[in-house]
């Protein structure tokens, strides 16, 4: 008998790495229901396998919170409408958003952090800068109280300038 209850359980026990993958399979399939003008529910109904817990907990978060999404990135995107952005970016800024505001356990440091590097690795290095930007605003808003950088975010938890980013050791569940 299992004593998962479900996607928000399995998501949990995720390890940082799987976390990092979960990420860029929500980046390519949020890109891949735009490209086709689909819903991302609708994405994730067509494909053959689902994809792993967290991806699909990332991409459904984004279509369930989709109006707060777009208020907060429109809100401190500056110089761009959330239409206008280049694709990638918007996907990424979406997936960040998402989690700023509906994954509250996910520090913040960690959330700007994997965007910044999503950006930069499917984007250009501009798409990092601005994503930095846009997210940090965002972060402030959302989540006042909170660290935005690693180093901080090492502090207010008494962790010294060497110890991980995200908080829960990866032999431990999440």
């Amino acid at each position: 008998m299992s004593t998962s209850r479900g996607p928000e359980a399995r998501a949990r026990r995720t390890l940082p790495g799987a976390r990092r993958r979960a990420r860029e399979r929500a980046l390519e399939l949020l890109y891949e229901a735009e490209t086709k003008g689909l819903s991302p529910s609708q994405l994730l109904a067509e494909l053959p396998v689902s994809p792993e817990g967290y991806a699909s907990q990332l991409v459904t978060g984004v279509e369930r919170l989709d109006g707060d999404v777009n208020r907060v990135l429109a809100c401190h995107a500056t110089g761009w409408t959330v239409e206008r952005m280049p694709a990638v970016d918007r996907c990424v800024l979406r997936i960040a958003a998402y989690e700023l505001l509906g994954e509250r356990e996910v520090p913040v440091a960690v959330i700007l952090d994997e965007a910044v590097e999503l950006a930069k690795a499917y984007s250009t290095e501009d798409s990092g800068r601005y994503v930095n930007g846009v997210l940090s605003a965002v972060a402030s808003e959302v989540r006042p109280d909170e660290p935005q950088d690693a180093v901080a975010a090492d502090s207010a938890r008494g962790a010294g300038p060497h110890a991980p980013a995200d908080p829960v050791p990866a032999d431990q569940p999440r």
